[in-house]
């Protein structure tokens, strides 16, 4: 019998777009967010669950009743719960201990086998993903593999990328994500790219990460530092990163993001005085859709590229590091951005900033 209506498992994607205020006000461009809160599961990583779940079906690797088994420490392994129960999977976690206490609860509530293991490389062969591909190996499970599994990237090729192109009018000329698995950079940027040659593709990298390194340089040497953002930040080339075009990337500190994030008396001029203690003592006021570090990491690489000057055919970006200013960066006027932002303390909400071209005028300038 087929079922009339479906499962929460039909209502991936398709998120709308919502203007962010204060960012178009700051910058002087319509800025839009695309609200992947309102998938199933709560974020972006439901697509990439949904789209590695279905082609496992197809390809005859999921059967009925069976377990999934999945290396993550981000919202991928909430996405495949929920979905993979929404047709009928059992799903086991293998997450590293320094994840937060609330995230492994949440997914043992949702019906997980959680499984927190000592956080270790990846070289290491006790590293979470190697724990998770040999417990499908001797037991039979289906490993999701979501970081070399290129069904992720083929989810937001076929969606993700179509829906935006779609919401904007094709009216965009850049995309900006971070990366975790590289999923959604690249089959975003795929997708956008075959429409339009010229849109730029644009990482933003947290301190601690090597894709920063890998984009810019070719290789994976500059690592230096760390994040206490959860769910983005690569130190390898995985098998959904591979062949990825990225035309710029930044590397953005926390206390930037957090910053940005938490010091909402400030719209206009943030003070880096502030203390990452301080921001974060904040956090039980501040819980509303961008309240992680991983919104501002983005959200900076948005002022990065905020337009201070606008002609004809360029805007004219004032790119700020550590407080220095950079070289102007001129890119054409339709220039799209992704803002990657958790609600509450797990939960992805705005997943993609769109920039739109703003009024034929010069701003006054931005004090970042």
């Amino acid at each position: 019998m087929t079922a009339k209506y479906p499962g929460v498992d039909g209502y991936v994607g398709n998120t709308p777009l919502i203007r962010l205020r204060r960012l178009s006000e700051l910058t002087g461009c319509e800025i839009l967010g695309k609200a992947e809160f309102m998938n199933p599961a709560g974020s972006v990583k439901d697509r990439a669950a949904y789209g590695i779940i279905t082609d496992a079906e197809q390809q005859g690797w999921l059967k009925p009743g069976a377990t999934i088994v999945e290396g993550t420490a981000g919202n991928t392994g909430i996405g495949l719960v929920v979905i993979g129960r929404a047709r009928g999977y059992r799903t086991v976690i293998v997450i590293p201990n320094n994840q937060s206490p609330e995230k492994m609860h949440l997914l043992r509530t949702l019906g997980a086998e959680v499984k927190a293991v000592p956080e270790k490389p990846y070289k290491d062969p006790e590293n979470y993903n190697h724990i998770a591909r040999r417990l499908a190996e001797e037991r039979g499970w289906f490993w999701a593999n979501q970081f070399d599994n290129t069904a992720n990237r083929d989810a937001h090729y076929r969606s993700t990328g179509p829906e935006i192109w779609k919401q904007t009018e094709g009216k965009i000329s850049a995309f900006v994500a971070a990366v975790g698995t590289g999923g959604t950079l690249a089959g975003v940027s795929g997708y956008l790219k075959e429409q339009n040659p010229e849109i730029k593709i644009v990482c933003a990298d947290p301190y601690g990460a090597a894709m920063w390194s890998w984009f810019t340089n070719g290789n994976l040497e500059t690592n230096d530092g760390d994040s206490i953002a959860e769910g983005i930040g690569q130190g390898r080339v995985t098998k959904n990163i591979e062949g990825i075009k990225v035309d710029r990337a930044y590397r953005i500190p926390d206390q930037t993001g957090l910053t940005i994030v938490y010091d909402r008396h400030c719209p206009l001029r943030f003070r880096p005085q502030i203390s990452i203690n301080t921001l974060q003592s904040r956090l039980a006021r501040f819980q509303s859709p961008g309240s992680r570090p991983s919104a501002g990491i983005d959200s900076r690489t948005v002022k990065q590229c905020s337009r201070l000057a606008v002609s004809r055919r360029t805007l004219r970006f004032l790119l700020l590091q550590h407080g220095d200013a950079a070289p102007w960066l001129h890119v054409h006027v339709w220039f799209e951005i992704s803002l990657i932002s958790d609600v509450f303390f797990y939960q992805n909400c705005l997943q993609f900033l769109i920039l739109l071209r703003g009024p034929q005028r010069r701003p006054h300038p931005i004090v970042l």
